[in-house]
C-alpha cells in the first residue's frame, strides 16, 4: 500500500505523483495507492489496510507522514509489529529520518532501493505526555524535541499548513523564535538513576536517529538499533550564544559546549516549571510531564546502501 500525503514538500507529492506512479510501475512493483486528506488521516488508513491484509508501506511524504503510517502499525494489536516492512519515497520539509538511512532524495534512486528491499530492523521510540489533563501517548521513529525546539516545530508546522514550510522556514523561525522564548526549570530522571537533573534549560532533543530539523545532528551518537534512547539537553544560554552556535547544529559540534550535556537510557522521566511543549518526528504534540521509553529492534524498514 502507497500512502501519499499530497501536500508534502509544499504540494510537491500532489504534482509529480504522476510520475513517481510510473516509476513504481516501471520497477514492476505491485501496489495500490491512497491520498491523505487531513491531518492524522494516514494513522487511520494504515489499520484500514491492515486488516485488509497489507503488510508493505510505501510512504511519499515527509517525517510526518511516516509518523503517522508508524502509529498506524504500532496501536493495532492484531498482527505482530515485525511483520511489516516500511519504506517512504521523501518529499518532506525536513526528511532527517531517510538521511539516517541514506534513502535517496531522487525518486528513480529512492524506488530502485524499495524494489531491492535491503532492510534494516530499528528501534521506535514511546512518548508519554499530556493535553491538558488527559494523558496522551505517542510512538515516534525518529527524534522528539521539547522546550524550544517544539515552539521552532509549532511556527514551521504553521507555515506549512499556509504553504510556506522547508528548511529555510525551520531556520528562520528557529532565529525569530529566539526573541519571545523563556528558559524552563526542568527535572530529567535518566533511567535508574537516584537523583534527577535540575536545569534551566532551553531546549531538549530525544530519540533514535541523528537528524531533525531539515540536516541537524542533534543526537550525533545515536545508534538506531542498540536498545537505548539518546538525549541531548541545551542548558540554559545567551541568546547571542544560541545564534553563533547553529552552524554547528549541522555536524553535532554543538554537544562540546559547556551548557550542553548529553545522556543514553532506555527511560526517561520528565517534569518542568512552567509545562514546556513537545515535538515528535515533526508533529506537535502535547505537554509536560513526559514519559520516554524504547521498543528495541521492532519495526523493519526499506534502508539504502552505505553505513547507518
Amino acid at each position: 500500500m502507497v500512502i501519499v500525503n499530497p501536500n508534502a514538500g509544499r504540494k510537491k507529492s500532489e504534482k509529480d505523483w504522476d510520475k513517481i506512479n510510473k516509476l513504481l510501475g516501471d520497477f514492476n512493483i505491485d501496489f495500490e495507492y491512497i491520498f491523505t486528506t487531513h491531518k492524522e488521516h494516514a494513522i487511520a488508513l494504515t489499520t484500514r489496510f491492515i486488516k485488509k491484509g497489507f503488510r508493505k508501506f510505501i510512504i511519499v511524504g515527509g517525517d510526518g507522514t511516516l509518523n503517522e503510517v508508524l502509529n498506524g502499525i504500532f496501536i493495532q494489536k492484531e498482527i505482530p509489529v515485525i511483520e511489516f516492512l516500511v519504506a517512504v519515497i521523501p518529499i518532506g520539509t525536513g526528511n532527517d529520518w531517510c538521511r539516517m538511512f541514506n534513502v535517496p532524495f531522487n525518486y528513480f534512486d529512492a524506488i530502485k532501493i524499495i524494489k531491492e528491499e535491503k532492510t534494516f530492523l530499528q528501534d521506535v521510540g514511546l512518548v508519554h505526555y499530556y493535553n491538558s489533563a488527559k494523558s496522551s501517548k505517542r510512538y515516534f521513529i525518529n527524534v522528539a524535541g521539547m522546550g524550544y525546539d517544539a515552539i521552532v516545530a509549532s511556527k514551521t508546522n504553521k507555515d506549512k499548513e499556509l504553504g510556506k514550510g522547508g528548511p529555510l522556514s525551520y531556520l528562520k523561525n528557529l532565529f525569530t523564535s529566539l526573541v519571545f522564548y523563556k528558559f524552563t526549570k526542568t527535572e530529567i530522571k535518566v533511567g535508574d538513576e537516584p537523583e534527577p537533573y535540575k536545569n534551566e534549560t532551553f531546549s531538549m532533543s530525544i530519540g533514535i536517529c541523528k537528524y531533525n530539523g531539515g540536516g541537524m545532528k542533534q543526537l550525533p551518537f545515536a545508534i538506531p538499533d542498540d536498545g537505548l534512547l539518546d538525549m541531548t539537553l541545551i542548558k540554559k544560554l545567551g541568546k547571542f550564544t544560541v545564534l553563533k552556535e547553529v552552524k554547528n547544529l549541522y555536524d553535532g559540534s554543538f554537544i562540546n559546549h559547556p551548557r550542553v550535556q548529553t545522556f543514553v537510557s532506555n527511560i526517561f522521566h520528565i517534569k518542568s516549571d512552567p509545562l514546556i511543549y513537545l515535538e515528535a518526528d515533526g508533529e506537535s504534540l502535547g505537554h509536560s510531564p513526559f514519559t520516554f521509553e524504547i521498543i528495541p529492534r521492532s519495526l523493519r524498514v526499506v534502508t539504502g546502501q552505505g553505513k547507518i
